[in-house]
């Protein structure tokens, strides 16, 4: 079966090492097997896992608790072997082999997602909630859930889990304490249509950069602003380059664990079993860890002598008013019931 193909697009040089099982990732134990079971061999799967962010990052420690605890799940009989770094490919990449079997397992944000499956593009619904809680409470409620995993379906994949970095928010070397001091900002942001939409209904001017370029266009001023969440803003020492962190928290960056679904299909109902139950045990630690990890980052910049801005109600609101145009895009591109059942009363009035 397909599925037994490994790394086909331009990795074969691991194949040797996950077949050989050598993943230095997982911490399953090989199972030890009593002289009165006759010696049985235990058949053991490892599998590639891609993600294409960096070590110390939530992604990482999502995809090697899942892991890790697929390992232990199964005594060892199952092992899951995670790349980092963009090893097995970008996120283009990841999505396109994974879709094809040969890299069963993904973790990775949303956003690359909406061009293979446009009604991921609900994430992207801006100013939307006011805590990560109650982005968790939608993303976990049955009914979307279950929109969702048809939409993985029919894209040729299986949706285990959403985890989160939190909120995305503004780094900057403007003072931002109203919303009109959001205009002229030229601020990077990716090659999202509707997360450029966003910021020019605020008046800034997003500018779509590579990311390996953010800092050095923060260093020489090409940019004066960027957005990420507090993760990313600390491992990559941006905010060294910027006076400014500007709680916007105008989108949560979720973080999905999906499978292929050919891959997935092949298993056994005991493995499938182990599988999911596996997933739900690492979204649960990867969001507690992104608690944890926010008030660390968050006193890391404070240190750092960056300032901290919460912008007040009255500014969260103009903010709303002034994305609704980007809601009605996304309204008009993704499926209305989703849309209903991710907001569940939540859009602005």
């Amino acid at each position: 079966m397909r599925r037994k193909r490994v790394l086909m697009c331009g990795v074969g040089v691991l194949l040797a090492a996950v077949t050989l099982f050598g993943c230095g990732t997982s911490s399953s134990k090989e199972k030890e097997l009593s002289t009165e079971e006759n010696q049985l061999e235990v058949q053991r799967y490892a599998w590639p896992l891609g993600t294409s962010s960096p070590e110390d990052t939530v992604t990482q420690i999502y995809a090697e608790k899942f892991a890790e605890e697929v390992g232990r799940l199964s005594d060892g009989s199952m092992e899951i072997c995670v790349y980092p770094n963009s090893v097995l490919g970008g996120d283009r990449e990841l999505l396109e082999s994974c879709k094809d079997g040969d890299i069963p397992f993904v973790v990775q944000n949303t956003a690359p997602q909406v061009t293979f499956m446009p009604d991921t593009a609900v994430f992207d619904i801006p100013c939307l909630f006011d805590s990560i809680e109650e982005v968790r409470e939608h993303v976990d409620d049955e009914v979307f859930l279950a929109k969702m995993d048809q939409v993985y379906l029919d894209g040729g994949y299986v949706l285990l889990g959403y985890a989160d970095q939190g909120f995305r928010v503004m780094t900057t070397n403007k003072a931002i304490t109203n919303v009109n001091d959001f205009k002229g900002v030229k601020i990077r942001t990716m090659e999202n249509s509707y997360h450029m939409d966003f910021w020019k209904a605020l008046g800034a001017s997003p500018t779509p950069m590579t990311f390996s370029e953010v800092y050095i266009g923060l260093q020489q001023g090409t940019i004066d602003a960027q957005e990420n969440p507090y993760e990313v803003i600390v491992s990559n020492k941006l905010y060294e380059q910027q006076k400014y962190v500007v709680e916007t928290n105008h989108l949560p960056h979720l973080i999905s664990l999906i499978v292929s679904e050919e891959f997935y299909n092949g298993l056994s109902e005991e493995q499938q079993a182990i599988i999911n139950q596996a997933a739900d045990l690492a979204k649960e630690y990867a969001r507690e860890q992104s608690d944890k990890r926010i008030a660390s980052r968050i006193e890391t910049i404070e240190e750092s002598g960056t300032q901290i801005v919460t912008l007040d109600e009255a500014t969260r609101e103009e903010m709303k008013e002034r994305s609704k145009p980007v809601y009605d895009a996304i309204s008009e591109s993704v499926s209305p019931e989703i849309v209903d059942a991710y907001t569940n009363g939540a859009l602005y009035d």
